[in-house]
């Protein structure tokens, strides 16, 4: 069973209808109990950094999750949901994240070169390509160039060791990341169709 973490943050349809699309087993919950009994973990969330993890820490889920990962059980995080997992974010000040990967979450526009901030928009919105770095299991059945969809202000940076793809907006935009049996993307499988869908699948089954 696969649990998909609900702290009130983010619109849970897209993914919870992909995920039983798929044949899985899900439960939509904010119950440490039901989460501790799952065998694989999901962190969505989409809006601000410091109202998510203010949600988490209050509910005692920050403290589950971090214990589940800890103990080696397969969890992914998806968009705000991948930023959480990190030591801290600087988004609109500065905020301490779950720490579980190394590296912090920072604005793309400030990162943008003279000519970037020109030509691009910010947020970062839309379809945009992988280049895969390695081999891995979560990426088993796509390939490098596939696209997916991104919206985002904030992106993780200086986690090269843990970056296992990146999109290009003028800057690397670290597109997904893994530390161990923890992953994150910044892009929504969710709405990504066909790549997106195969993304969930691979992890359905690690």
């Amino acid at each position: 069973m696969i649990a998909v973490i609900d702290y009130g943050v983010g619109n849970l349809f897209s993914l919870k209808a992909s995920l039983e699309y798929l044949g899985a087993e899900i439960k939509v919950t904010g119950k440490k109990e039901e989460i501790a009994a799952a065998d694989r973990i999901i962190l969505p969330g989409v809006g601000a950094f410091a109202d998510a993890i203010r949600k988490l820490e209050e509910s005692g889920l920050a403290e589950i999750i971090k214990k589940e990962a800890a103990g080696g059980k397969p969890l992914l995080g998806i968009c705000l949901g991948m930023q959480l997992l990190f030591e801290k974010s600087f988004e609109y000040g500065e905020h301490k994240g779950l720490g579980i990967i190394k590296g912090e979450i920072a604005s793309i526009e400030e990162d943008l070169s003279p000519e970037g901030r020109e030509k691009l928009k910010v947020p970062h919105i839309g379809w945009n390509s992988l280049s895969l770095i390695g081999d891995d299991a979560l990426f088993k059945y796509i390939k490098n160039g596939d696209y997916v969809y991104y919206v985002h202000s904030f992106y993780a940076r200086r986690c090269a060791e843990n970056t296992i793809a990146t999109s290009d907006y003028d800057i690397a935009v670290t597109g997904a990341v893994r530390c161990g049996s923890v992953w994150g993307t910044q892009f929504h499988p969710e709405k990504s169709g066909s790549a997106g869908l195969n993304i969930l699948r691979a992890f359905k089954e690690v």
